[in-house]
């Protein structure tokens, strides 16, 4: 699924551009965003050590979400650079048509620009217009506190949580704690 571009302002006064990813010509930042953004925080679901996508195979993923119509991926763009992604998901099974689930990530550099924000209001635009969409879901690791207000001001309130989901690297196990948000 394609998004419309919308351009806003960082709160440091730069420009940046919210739009859907060009296969060909993103797929090799994007490899390289994936195993920056593991490295600058435990709370993505990955590792460093565990980026081994290839240009090859992460233009055939971004081509599949584009043409997906269950999918949609929106990419933050300033100075010529991704500095961030979400990714929406709709459920296609009738008993979960009413819900869809939200990733999110942004490099570290750029915390703290509203461009997390900006994201979760495109997001909540594309689900809005989604016939029958009522509920967005999401999940984040036991301590991203940043990440918890982030989604507490977008509206999502906690729901549940699984708890010892997560082993990070150093042993500590954490809980998984899942959020909703009604439209």
């Amino acid at each position: 699924m394609l998004f419309t571009p919308v351009t806003f302002t960082l709160k440091d006064g730069r420009s940046a551009i919210l739009r859907s990813p060009d296969p060909q010509a993103d797929a090799a930042d994007l490899v390289q965003y994936l195993y920056d953004t593991a490295a600058d925080t435990p709370f993505v679901l990955r590792t460093p050590e565990e980026i081994r996508y290839t240009v090859e195979g992460e233009e055939r993923f971004l081509q599949n979400v584009v043409d997906s119509p269950n999918d949609c991926m929106i990419l933050c763009e300033v100075d010529g650079h991704i500095t961030g992604n979400c990714h929406l998901s709709f459920y296609p099974q009738i008993k979960r048509r009413h819900a869809c689930t939200v990733a999110i990530a942004l490099r570290k550099a750029y915390w703290g620009n509203g461009i997390g924000t900006a994201m979760f209001q495109a997001m909540e635009g594309i689900a809005r217009q989604r016939d029958g969409v009522v509920l967005m879901e999401l999940e984040f690791i036991e301590g991203n506190t940043r990440a918890r207000g982030l989604y507490e001001k977008a509206g999502f309130r906690i729901v549940g949580m699984h708890p010892n989901a997560i082993r990070q690297v150093d042993g500590t196990m954490c809980a998984l704690y899942i959020m909703q948000k009604k439209l």
